[in-house]
């Protein structure tokens, strides 16, 4: 892998970040900005979690083992952006009335499968480092990142609820089939290696 490629993707995953920012100061964001703010930190949490799982089959399929170099950046974007989701939530929807967040969370079930998988995210994120990986061990630190399908369903499962108030699920339709795709991929490598 060229050396400018890992900057590259960094560069171009803080995209989302700076257009949102810009969006809030420049009121561009249209007529519910708060809305829109923890809509689309919550889309790209989604994103960036689907790029995370595709690496793994991309690598395999064009024979790029170069490419496993950008999955724990990916990961971690993906939870740059969860902590962002969060964050709109809490300032946004509560401001920061911390009686009223955990009085909310577990009356919606949106809000509870959401924070489920923002809390399974941390564990993953403070351990994407070398020194985490000699220190659990390769096979517990494997054990423990593949805790992402779990925090992958959940996401789905938030993102369902969300959708669901609206009866809209054509754009959830498309996150549910990539996300199919990537762990059926992987399924039948375990199951069914041979084939």
């Amino acid at each position: 892998m060229r050396r400018w490629v890992k900057p590259l993707v960094f560069v171009v995953s803080l995209l989302p970040f700076a257009w949102l920012f810009y969006g809030a100061f420049a009121n561009t964001l249209g007529a519910n900005p708060a809305e829109a703010l923890i809509r689309a930190t919550g889309d790209w949490t989604l994103r960036f979690l689907c790029l995370t799982l595709a690496i793994t089959p991309l690598r395999i399929w064009t024979k790029q083992p170069a490419l496993a170099r950008l999955r724990r950046m990916l990961g971690l974007f993906a939870f740059f952006y969860a902590v962002l989701h969060f964050l709109c939530y809490a300032w946004l929807d509560m401001g920061f009335e911390l009686q009223a967040i955990v009085s909310d969370i577990p009356k919606r079930p949106f809000a509870l499968v959401g924070f489920a998988a923002l809390l399974l995210m941390i564990p993953l994120a403070a351990t994407s480092f070398n020194r985490a990986i000699k220190a659990l061990g390769a096979a517990r630190w494997q054990a423990l990142h593949k805790t992402v399908y779990a925090v992958v369903l959940l996401g789905l499962l938030h993102f369902f609820w969300m959708k669901a108030g609206k009866n809209d699920f054509g754009e959830w339709s498309i996150y549910a089939a990539v996300i199919a795709v990537l762990l059926g991929w992987r399924l039948k490598r375990r199951f069914w290696p041979a084939a």
